[in-house]
């Protein structure tokens, strides 16, 4: 007989206190719907969740990120969109205006609208916002002084934000690969005899009755890259489209003298080749760095603008500077990141500042400075869609991921009804 303790009402106790605590838990677990409520539910699990959560809401915020992104760069490219018409109205006009049916007063007028459109372009150029953000003045990318010296300027994310002077004052600009197949003909002179040149591998048949117009265009038409014409001092001459040290033409022929009495191509065949662009410094570019080059394209490898790419179109000096780009943070974790450089796209940069049309050689002129402005345009849009559509696939996986990971942590942290009790 026990006379102190009553074992039998103890572990009576004891068990409806644990039943007690049990039915109190799973209660907690239905109500909240979590299978972990405190740290005492599952330590470990925990940490895991809340790591999970973490990344979950980054990647959420990160698609947020992206979209924001997407819609800076649609106002960029929306605008260029603009740049672009009026650039192109502005080549009309230029076209009408070096025609000599006009008088000087008609291309006075014509001057007028061309001032216009340009002060346009400069105005979009400084006025285009993301958030108050200016997108299309250089504050996001590079600028030059003088755009009728470089054209094309690019930096990459290694290029330290600075000003540096591209001296080409000194340089030799790159030339095609050319070669003089005759001299003192017209487009009329009868080929001297029939055969077949051979230009780049590719075989051009000469008949007896053929004029040396005849044979440019079948030049032209038939390789590719290359270009035959008569120039106005009687030159038959055969060049490369593109200038630079990878631009090579190589004529030979299966008979003496095809086209002319001393253009004998048979006994030797002519090799030439193009060159790239010499003689160009880039004051400020660093220690241990380097310069390639690629036709007129001028690349710095190495120290403090590494990346920095210009194409040289004037033998001058001017000034390029580049700022710090766009940081779009595009994932969970540090260094998930997108930059973007959006070069300066005002008159100054497009190299079409002071267009004066007012007489035909000016506006001749103003046609191929367009045209250059054109295809900078271009090439700054095509970038920018390129960008777009990154972002658009970069919010796609995002998605992806953040719905995964969210499964992964509701299998760790969501209570299985089923369990629960």
């Amino acid at each position: 007989m026990r006379i102190n303790h009553n074992i039998a009402a103890l572990n009576t106790y004891r068990q409806l206190g644990q039943a007690n605590q049990a039915n109190s838990n799973s209660m907690q677990k239905l109500s909240s719907g979590l299978r972990i409520n405190n740290a005492s539910d599952d330590a470990a699990g925990l940490a895991i969740s809340e790591k999970m959560r973490g990344q979950i809401r980054g990647l959420e915020q990160a698609q947020t990120n992206a979209q924001d992104g997407i819609s800076l760069v649609q106002t960029a490219e929306g605008a260029l969109n603009e740049t672009h018409s009026i650039l192109q109205r502005m080549r009309e006009l230029s076209v009408q205006a070096s025609n000599d049916t006009n008088t000087a007063d008609d291309r006075g007028e014509i001057q007028k609208e061309i001032n216009q459109l340009s002060d346009e372009i400069d105005r979009v150029s400084n006025t285009t916002e993301f958030n108050t953000k200016n997108l299309l003045n250089g504050s996001v990318g590079t600028s030059v002084d003088d755009g009728t010296v470089l054209g094309s300027v690019s930096s990459s994310a290694s290029t330290k934000a600075g000003t540096y002077t591209v001296n080409a004052s000194g340089a030799t600009l790159a030339t095609k690969a050319s070669e003089t197949a005759a001299s003192g003909v017209t487009e009329s002179t009868a080929v001297n005899s029939a055969g077949t040149l051979t230009i780049n591998d590719v075989n051009i048949d000469v008949q007896s009755g053929d004029t040396l117009g005849d044979v440019a265009k079948k030049i032209t038409s038939s390789v590719n890259g290359v270009t035959a014409s008569i120039d106005d001092s009687g030159n038959f001459n055969i060049e490369s489209d593109e200038v630079g040290a990878d631009q090579s033409i190589t004529i030979s022929g299966d008979a003496a003298n095809i086209l002319t009495a001393s253009s004998d191509y048979n006994s030797s065949s002519a090799t030439v080749n193009g060159t790239n662009i010499t003689g160009v410094n880039v004051d400020g570019m660093g220690a241990n760095a380097n310069l390639s080059y690629d036709g007129n394209t001028v690349k710095v490898v190495g120290g403090d603008s590494e990346g920095l790419t210009m194409e040289v179109k004037k033998a001058e000096t001017t000034d390029v500077t580049v700022n710090d780009s766009l940081t779009f943070q595009i994932g969970a974790n540090e260094g998930q990141d997108l930059n973007l450089s959006i070069n300066a796209m005002d008159t100054t940069n497009l190299g079409v500042q002071g267009i004066d049309v007012t007489t035909q050689e000016g506006a001749s002129s103003a046609i191929s400075k367009i045209d250059d402005a054109i295809k900078t345009v271009s090439g700054e849009r095509s970038k920018l869609g390129a960008v777009q559509n990154r972002l658009d696939h970069t919010i796609n996986n995002l998605g992806t991921s953040s719905e995964n990971l969210t499964a992964a942590e509701s299998r760790i942290r969501d209570v299985d009804y089923a369990l629960a009790a």
